[in-house]
């Protein structure tokens, strides 16, 4: 019974976060296809609760597809996968019905299942944390699409500043040594998070915090973007093809760097982590500056390994009391850079978990020992040099997804995700 009620409570927790972006926003604004590839708010909810039917009453429960009053939701998805210029209409309506509809058969079912049969999606509870978490997910896409639609303002609000972690060095210097890259003990994890396994790195350099504003628009003001030395050949191939010449959002003011955010134009807060920059963006500040960004391998050594302690699930510690990251959408941007002294990494770095996801060198690739569970459209089908991997997560991260083994995935180009960077070097 009580394994059943925290399954209950991490379902109807998710699904209370997605309600709460979207009880602002009206059905018009739902139905709208934003700028670019992203699909309309209406049918990032359908895919959450599509998700949920799939792997909990059909996969789990062996149930067939629910009744035909939700067949025009079953036609958009239909017509969707056989279609490539577009969404398919999908009434918010009718997508609401759907998803309460499926939550209380998924409810219900739970009462009578046997969470200690011998099915590998029981294990450590998987599929319904599978569940939960791709629905914290789709809260973090429907916020990006938001973002998107910048003619429509959205109330965002606003906290009071966090603390400030103690000052330090702009740089940290990581010893070399060896270490466990990857999840432990984590029931819930990804299959590209596994299998956690030793990795010996040699000492290297990592910044403190992330990269600012201010800094990024030193940058800019150099004229980093019209600079063709600091970028590779293929993120200059991509600049001169996007026309970039700032970060996503920035506009120039009679003040200085403006940025529209969720509808509202404001000044650029020059404390804050730069974010809406793409992987060649970061690279190239990264050129400019003397340093690299850090391979996925070196962000989680100074993120989540501790010599006395071993791994560490967050930057601070195995568990999260909530003052020591900017995450879950508390302050609906990010805070500034060297804030939250709590959430400081065993190594000094500061803010390695929220305001902004980090894009790194690496590739997404498999680790040793790879097995993909339970599908191969989960993470398998991304492995190559098509993506990069980001850490970390952003100020709309979820804590649970948080995790320093968490392995985010985007196209290098991409700009509309929450994410900036922190550089690196050689010892």
């Amino acid at each position: 019974m009580e394994a059943t009620l925290e399954i209950r409570y991490a379902l109807e927790l998710a699904r209370g976060g997605t309600e709460a972006i979207l009880e602002r926003v009206s059905d018009t604004v739902l139905a709208t296809q934003p700028p670019g590839p992203s699909p309309p708010l209406v049918w990032d909810f359908a895919d959450v609760a599509f998700f949920e039917e799939l792997w909990l009453l059909r996969n789990l429960g062996n149930q067939p597809r629910i009744p035909h009053r939700h067949e025009d939701v079953y036609e958009a998805f239909a017509k969707r996968r056989h279609s490539r210029t577009g969404f398919p209409t999908l009434r918010p309506e009718a997508v609401r019905a759907y998803a309460e509809d499926v939550r209380e058969r998924v409810l219900d079912a739970l009462e009578s299942t046997d969470l200690e049969a011998p099915n590998p999606l029981l294990r450590g509870r998987f599929v319904f944390g599978l569940v939960a978490q791709h629905e914290l997910q789709a809260q973090e896409s429907l916020l990006q699409t938001l973002q998107a639609l910048a003619s429509t303002e959205y109330h965002t609000p606003r906290e009071r500043p966090p603390d400030r972690a103690p000052s330090g060095p702009d740089e940290i210097t990581v010893p070399a040594g060896v270490f466990t890259l990857g999840a432990v003990d984590e029931p819930w994890a990804y299959d590209n998070e596994l299998a956690p396994h030793d990795v010996e790195l040699p000492s290297f350099l990592i910044d403190r915090t992330s990269v600012a504003n201010s800094a990024f628009a030193e940058f800019v003001d150099d004229r980093g973007y019209r600079s063709r030395k600091v970028w590779s050949a293929e993120g200059w191939e991509w600049r001169e093809a996007e026309n970039a010449v700032a970060p996503l959002h920035w506009e120039g003011g009679k003040g200085g760097w403006e940025r529209v955010r969720f509808g509202r134009r404001e000044p650029v807060p020059m404390s804050e982590p730069v974010q809406h920059v793409s992987y060649w963006e970061a690279e190239a500040f990264a050129h400019w500056a003397g340093k690299r960004l850090p391979t996925e391998a070196e962000w989680e050594r100074a993120a989540a390994w501790d010599e006395r302690r071993g791994k560490m699930r967050y930057p601070w510690g195995q568990e999260a009391m909530g003052y020591e990251a900017n995450l879950g959408r508390r302050h609906f941007s990010p805070t500034a850079v060297g804030s939250y002294g709590g959430g400081v990494s065993p190594v000094g770095c500061v803010q390695m978990a929220g305001d902004v996801w980090e894009w790194t060198a690496s590739a997404l690739e498999p680790y040793p020992g790879f097995l993909s569970f339970p599908y191969p459209e989960l993470s398998e089908i991304y492995f190559g040099d098509e993506y990069r991997v980001l850490r970390g997560g952003s100020w709309a991260t979820d804590t649970l997804i948080a995790r320093t083994s968490f392995r985010n995935w985007q196209e290098p180009g991409s700009r509309h995700v929450f994410a900036g960077f922190r550089c690196a070097r050689d010892a």
